[in-house]
């Protein structure tokens, strides 16, 4: 007996009871951490729906155990198999270095157009941090997946390809700012409206489902101003355009506010609270600025006295200030939506106060089609294979965010609460166990063990 395929109707997932869903198990350490996790979704889902709903669990080959078995690192099979059932979830994968291989993660995304990577990022209480308030780190990052320097075009070194490029860009386009052009590699940063459009609205979207303060519009726009700050200016275009109702942006909020608390505020008196520096602009500056206030003054109906404050904040925040504040400032920011190298950073950054990225849980998710693969967001560790040692938590959470993705809440809420309990009990796999006192050391599968013994 076998599940059924998930599908998609008029947006909507239409998920079966009896439902097959495909797997990579992984490399490296790949075997003990999906061993340790399927047991722990099993026993979630059967503890939920007492056997009324069930997951028939299908495997599907990439990395170093495919290449071993087929002489292919993504056999086009597990592709398709995706494309087919679409949705899925996986273990770490080795992508092999050199050969022009292409990252086996990025090929997935790429292929299937993943375009959100998905990191919610929170402190569960107990784990050893190297901050003094991670309980502050409470934030869901979408990271724009598909584009940005991930796009992989690039020309190596001396190569008679790179050679034309920087031909072409010195004598058709004028550029003479390549200092050492004959020593040079190139890359080309493609960040199109079209993606950003989609990937913040997927923000936007998530932050107003689930109640969230805030979008940030991560980006690096101050010096890259027609790719990252174009990204920021679409983001706030796409929020005023399509959710002008439920969003306000945070200079909104500034005039909006010095009104409500002054009804006998000018335009002009309100456009200098809002720009320290109004005094020495131009005139078309000032009037720019003017403007700006009146439009925002429209929004007074359904935004002033006070109403501006249950709506989405939509703000944004250079790249490198926000590597910074989310250490020293952290509950200021509540969803992020960025770039792909930014939020490669990011993620990474606030995994580490929470924990490490070891139990950290990511998503790669098409939001028009429906596909999605949830996955450990941590490599390999090859030298703990077969171990039973490491921990198995960033698949286990990423299995529990797709359990909510397919609105099966109570197996989410039963995986996440389960495992808080074990870890608040100081049961733990050897990461957590070296740096917490008064610890139980526990095997991944023992891990798993008790995880189902605290739903």
């Amino acid at each position: 007996m076998s599940g059924e395929k998930i599908r998609i109707e008029n947006g909507q997932l239409m998920v079966p009871d009896e439902v097959t869903i495909p797997f990579i198990e992984g490399d490296g350490t790949g075997p003990d951490i999906w061993a340790a996790s399927v047991s722990v979704f099993n026993a979630a889902v059967e503890k939920a729906y007492g056997g009324k709903r069930k997951v028939f669990w299908k495997e599907v080959l990439a990395g170093e155990n495919a290449f071993n078995k087929t002489g292919e690192w993504l056999p086009q099979e597990t592709l398709d198999t995706f494309q087919e059932y679409l949705v899925g979830i996986k273990g770490p994968l080795t992508t092999p270095v050199g050969g022009g291989i292409t990252s086996l993660n990025v090929a997935l995304r790429q292929k299937l157009d993943l375009y959100v990577c998905l990191r919610p990022v929170k402190y569960i209480t107990g784990v050893p941090s190297p901050v003094r308030k991670p309980e502050d780190v409470d934030m869901v990052i979408f990271r724009e997946n598909t584009e940005d320097i991930y796009a992989g075009i690039e020309w190596a070194e001396g190569t008679e390809e790179v050679k034309k490029v920087i031909s072409f860009l010195d004598k058709e386009m004028g550029v003479h700012k390549i200092r050492f052009p004959e020593t040079s590699g190139l890359g080309v940063k493609p960040v199109s409206k079209e993606g950003a459009y989609r990937l913040i609205k997927a923000a936007i979207e998530y932050a107003l489902k689930e109640n969230r303060k805030s979008v940030t519009l991560v980006h690096k726009g101050n010096i890259m101003k027609f790719t990252e700050g174009a990204f920021k200016n679409w983001g706030y275009e796409l929020a005023v355009s399509d959710f002008r109702q439920k969003v306000v942006t945070e200079r909104e909020s500034w005039i909006i506010s010095n009104k409500d608390a002054n009804p006998d505020l000018s335009v002009e008196e309100n456009a200098k609270m809002i720009e320290p520096g109004y005094h020495m602009m131009t005139a078309a500056q000032q009037a720019e600025k003017r403007t700006e206030v009146e439009i925002a003054l429209e929004l007074m109906p359904s935004h002033g006295n006070g109403q501006w404050k249950s709506k989405l904040m939509i703000k944004d925040a250079i790249a490198d200030i926000t590597l910074q504040q989310v250490l020293t400032r952290a509950n200021e920011f509540d969803v992020i939506a960025t770039m792909n190298l930014n939020g490669d950073y990011l993620s990474d950054a606030l995994a580490a106060q929470v924990g490490g990225i070891g139990i950290a849980p990511g998503a790669n998710i098409n939001y028009v089609t429906g596909h999605a693969i949830f996955e450990a967001t941590h490599g390999t560790a090859p030298k703990y294979a077969g171990l039973d040692k490491v921990n198995p938590g960033s698949v286990i959470l990423s299995g529990s965010m797709m359990f909510k993705y397919l609105g099966w809440n109570e197996v989410h809420d039963l995986i996440w609460d389960a495992l808080v309990k074990t870890i608040e009990q100081k049961r733990v796999t050897y990461d957590y166990h070296r740096m917490m006192d008064n610890a139980e050391l526990l095997k991944c599968s023992e891990f798993a063990n008790v995880i189902i013994e605290n739903m």
